[in-house]
Parts: structure tokens; C-alpha cells; sequence
């Protein structure tokens, strides 16, 4: 990351950091329980081995309905516009599923039940720096407006949890689903649909092509489509990045951080002491299992640092 700007050093750093505190709600075993009771499918399967089993992947129908009911009781293509990245033929019809089995605030406490339940059962109730971590959490979300920001707006519209850790946890989700949401923003105005985004991502982190993306939906037809497209514009070549496809989707990675200056304002100096408070916690999550032990930021930082 020796090139990179301080904005986006300390942009990515702050990202990988938070993401497996706040990502782990995908993966909690105890979000799975609660959506089973309300008539979803079980986790579908874990992701490694270990003596807790591996870690438990999302089963889709409830991540949809379940990650989307922040913003309400609202339809599959609303919530396909705001996830971005996944095909709306799966979305939609996930989400109607959904609608069928329980209701946007049922779901909603749920997972936050779940989520709380995988990080007391990891980390305890108060783990160390929680007030302290609190505090800046916080702080970093309370000047960020809602403009353009749908996940984030449905975030904050939910009731915050009443102890330091769950109310941590809540700003934490509020700041992840920020930086999805502008660099859904970027990425979209950039002339790439979400098929050619998910390819350029997984080639700029060093993943196959046709690997990370194909969990969002896609098949053979929409890749080779996808592929077409991108190569008729100079991005890629026999499914390899280009010179210009690599600083296309570099430059929406630097617009991403940059949309993500507020956060870095409001935290100042403080930012690298909320940082290795959350380290800590990422890693003992990762640990136990709460989540994959190489998510997608870390596949990110990875390629920046090439």
C-alpha cells in the first residue's frame, strides 16, 4: 500500500479492520438459529474445518431478506438496486420468499439478536476497549449524511442496542454498509454493470476468473457477455486485466476511499486506536470462526499491496 494516498491507507486500513466485527452477522450461527425458527433454510454449509466446524455460510433467502429489512418492508428490486453486486433474478425472488415467511422488523431483531449472541459467545460482554471503541464508533458516524447512502439510511434508522459492545457493533455496520454503499455509487457511474464489476474485483485481488463472483448469482451466459463487453472497451484480455482494467477498477477503489473522508475527519487522530481495538477484535472473530479468515478486504489490502 506504499502508493496509495493517506486518505486511502488509512480508508482500507479502517475497512479491514471493521469488517469481520461487523461482517460476522453473515456468518453467526445464532443469526442462522433465530431464521430457521422463522421458517428459513439452515446455513447451507461451513467454509474450513476446526473444532467449531468451520464457518457457517449465509444461506441466501435470509441474507437477502435479512441484510435488506434495514430499509424496510420493501420489494426484491429495491433491494437489488441497493446490494448492487448480485444478479436480480436470484434477488428478487429471494426477497419475495422472504416477505412470505416473516416480516421486515421481526427479521431485523434477529439478526441483531444474532449477531450480538456470536460476539458476546466470542469476545464476552465487554471486551477490551469497548467504551473506548464506542466512543469513536460513534464519532465517526454522527456527521455522515444520508444522501445516496441506502443502507446505511436504514442503519441508522434502527434502534441502536442499549450496551457498549451491541451499540458498537451497530455503528460499526452502519460505517461498512457507508463504504458499500458510495462505492456502489462510484462503480455504477463508471460505466461498469455489476456482472463486469464483480469480474474486474475478483482479477484485481488475484482471484480466477468466474470464482468469487459466481456466489452473487452469475452463470456461464452472463460472463461471457460480461467479458465481451469489457474486452470490447479494453479492460480485459483472455480474462486478464489490462493495463487500463486494472487502473479503471483501481481508480474506483481510490473514489470509494476518498468518498469515505468524513469518517477519517470525524476520527482524526484517533484513528489508529480504533483500529488495533477492532484488530483485536477481527481476529479473535476469525479465530472463532465467526468469520472467513481471508473476507474480501483482506483480498483488497492484498492487491494493494502488490
Amino acid at each position: 500500500m506504499s502508493d496509495l494516498t493517506e486518505t486511502s491507507r488509512h480508508a482500507r486500513k479502517l475497512a479491514a479492520a471493521l469488517e469481520p466485527f461487523a461482517g460476522q452477522v453473515y456468518f453467526s450461527p445464532e443469526c442462522h438459529a433465530n431464521y430457521e425458527r422463522l421458517g428459513f433454510a439452515p446455513s447451507p454449509g461451513s467454509l474450513g474445518s476446526g473444532e467449531l466446524g468451520g464457518v457457517a455460510m449465509p444461506e441466501m433467502e435470509s441474507y437477502f431478506t435479512s441484510r435488506g429489512s434495514v430499509m424496510g418492508q420493501v420489494p426484491g428490486e429495491v433491494v437489488a438496486a441497493a446490494f448492487g453486486v448480485f444478479k436480480p433474478a436470484v434477488v428478487i425472488p429471494a426477497v419475495t420468499g422472504g416477505w412470505g415467511r416473516t416480516d421486515a422488523s421481526t427479521i431485523e431483531a434477529e439478526r441483531t439478536d444474532g449477531a450480538l449472541g456470536q460476539l458476546r459467545r466470542i469476545l464476552g460482554d465487554a471486551p477490551d476497549g469497548v467504551d473506548r471503541a464506542h466512543a469513536l464508533l460513534i464519532r465517526a458516524t454522527e456527521p455522515l449524511e444520508l444522501a445516496g447512502r441506502p443502507l446505511f439510511a436504514g442503519l441508522r434508522a434502527q434502534a441502536v442496542p442499549d450496551d457498549p459492545l451491541g451499540a458498537a457493533w451497530r455503528h460499526a455496520d452502519m460505517l461498512r454498509e457507508y463504504r458499500g454503499d458510495a462505492h456502489v455509487a462510484l462503480w455504477t457511474t463508471s460505466r461498469v454493470d455489476a456482472c463486469e464489476i464483480g469480474i474486474l474485483t475478483e482479477l484485481y485481488w488475484g482471484l480466477p476468473a468466474r470464482s468469487y463472483s459466481r456466489t452473487r448469482g452469475w452463470n456461464e451466459d452472463d460472463y461471457a457477455a460480461a467479458e465481451a463487453r469489457l474486452e470490447s472497451r479494453g479492460l480485459l484480455a483472455d480474462q486478464v486485466l489490462t493495463d487500463e482494467g486494472r487502473s479503471t477498477r483501481e481508480s474506483i477503489e481510490v473514489e470509494t476511499d476518498e468518498a469515505c473522508r468524513p469518517v477519517l475527519d470525524a476520527l482524526g487522530d484517533d484513528i489508529d486506536e480504533l483500529v488495533e481495538i477492532l484488530r483485536g477484535w477481527s481476529s479473535a472473530i476469525q479465530e472463532g470462526q465467526g468469520y472467513p479468515a481471508a473476507g474480501p478486504v483482506e483480498m483488497a489490502e492484498a492487491a494493494a499491496g502488490r
